[in-house]
């Protein structure tokens, strides 16, 4: 009921952070998620099955080698992968410990990229000009993690606005 009041009756533009959260809003007649998490290998035959079934059921992209994941699994019947390009701009997620308790191994010990590493934008410029048959670049995404230790609005209000100004510096460039 939360999400349908938060998207105002379209149970449209919703953003999750587990799978299990997705399957349980597109049984809801959710059909536009975003899978906030860039999706490790294990997991890509369960996106691919949401992928087919929704809308729009959007991934994060933030290594070359999760890119190549995409394109070697094409989606059936001319649908594409939609990706954001994940952006680490200073939550310091994968420093240590994995968001979900999955093992570093597996999960590959950070979620996002930094914008101001020379990778980032040679990955979105593969993610947008090397297969947009397979995969569709939709966006850039940053979650500001790092406002959860924050004692104050002036501090979340300040991370707020680094990581906009870091997002739109990467954008323009």
């Amino acid at each position: 009921e939360g999400a349908e009041l938060a998207t105002g009756g379209s149970r449209r533009g919703i953003v999750v952070s587990t799978l299990a959260e997705a399957r349980f809003f597109a049984a809801g007649g959710f059909d536009d998620i975003l899978y906030a998490f860039p999706v490790p290998a294990w997991r890509l035959p369960e996106c691919s099955a949401l992928a087919q079934h929704l809308q729009a059921f959007q991934l994060l992209v933030d290594s070359p080698q999760g890119l190549e994941l995409l394109r070697q699994n094409p989606l059936p019947g001319g649908k594409r992968w939609l990706v954001w390009l994940k952006l680490d701009c200073g939550n310091g997620r994968g420093r240590g410990s994995s968001p979900l308790q999955i093992p570093l191994e597996v999960w590959g010990g950070r979620v996002g990229i930094r914008p101001t590493d020379p990778e980032a934008l040679a990955l979105a410029r593969s993610i947008a000009q090397g297969s947009p048959e397979v995969v569709t670049l939709v966006g850039v995404y940053a979650h500001c993690g790092n406002t959860y230790g924050c004692q104050d609005i002036p501090a979340i209000q300040g991370v707020a606005r680094d990581t906009t100004a870091a997002v739109l510096n990467f954008v323009t460039a």
